[in-house]
């Protein structure tokens, strides 16, 4: 299967990220979102980022350039139809998913390979809603996109063999490490980063320590490089608690249960960076402990 252009479905954290590692790559991509100012926003991202790699003499201002070129947006979702791969990042809910696949399934190609950048969800349940389950499965960037190494490859029940080698060889080619997880909730990565992010809840929960003591002992203790409170804001406490109900609800075992104080932070709109409070205050200066 040869790939020479990649869709991208949402423009935000995640998506421009993956937009711009295609690009860099090489790839002609076509961004989407549903709104214009998501689309400026995830360019002028993606801009960024770029011009801070060429001012630390990790890319040319001509490789830079020629980058940017390769991706053009589009407001207009069926047009990824032309697309030799999709990368649905939208927000992790399976809804949301199913509807941007059942949208887009009449306007793709034969050949076209759909993926999704879920980082819980079951790949063989979003892949049953399509007309192409063995041409479908997950492919999980990790966040920051531009920097961090690893992609899990997630190959759903359907997933044939040439699918899951024509993603490798993406992986490959934009520099990156595989790893090929079965389809079971949260994968790998996060099937053990989010029960530790919950503990650490809990732990804050139940007094134990403060947000400063637990995220301190886990930098100085294990050497993080981010405490997982810290670390629970950069994600976004959304997805953090959405990723722990998959696992709660798939695997039936307490072990998963979200801690009602992540519950508490969500049901209040706290939800990290995005909204500039979280387990930290970032309207000021210095990020603040709320707790």
């Amino acid at each position: 299967m040869d790939i020479r252009k990649v869709g991208v479905v949402g423009a935000g954290q995640m998506g421009n990220g993956i937009a711009h590692v295609m690009a860099v790559a090489g790839y002609d991509v076509l961004l989407n979102d549903i709104n214009q100012e998501a689309l400026d926003k995830g360019l002028g991202v993606i801009k960024s980022n770029m011009d801070r790699m060429v001012s630390r003499d990790k890319m040319k201002a001509e490789d830079r350039d020629a980058a940017l070129s390769r991706i053009t947006t589009t407001l207009d979702l069926p047009e990824l139809g032309k697309t030799d791969l999709v990368v649905e990042s939208a927000t992790e809910r399976e809804t949301v998913k199913q509807a941007i696949f059942e949208d887009l399934v009449p306007h793709l190609g034969p050949d076209t390979i759909l993926t999704s950048n879920t980082s819980s969800i079951s790949i063989t349940r979003l892949a049953s809603r399509t007309d192409r389950p063995e041409k479908f499965m997950g492919f999980h960037f990790m966040n920051p996109v531009p920097v961090m190494q690893l992609v899990e490859l997630i190959r759903g029940i359907a997933t044939d063999k040439p699918t899951y080698d024509a993603c490798l060889a993406v992986v490959e080619k934009l520099g990156k490490t595989a790893a090929s997880s079965e389809d079971f909730p949260a994968f790998i990565v996060n099937r053990i980063l989010m029960p530790m992010i919950n503990e650490a809840v809990y732990t804050l929960y139940e007094g134990v320590g403060s947000v400063t003591s637990i995220d301190t002992s886990m930098k100085l203790g294990t050497n993080h490089p981010m405490g997982p409170l810290e670390l629970a804001d950069f994600i976004g406490l959304d997805t953090c608690l959405a990723i722990m109900n998959v696992l709660h609800d798939g695997l039936a075992d307490t072990k998963y249960r979200p801690c009602p104080l992540l519950t508490k932070y969500v049901e209040a709109g706290w939800l990290g960076r995005k909204t500039g409070r979280g387990f930290y205050d970032y309207r000021g200066d210095e990020p603040v402990p709320t707790r």
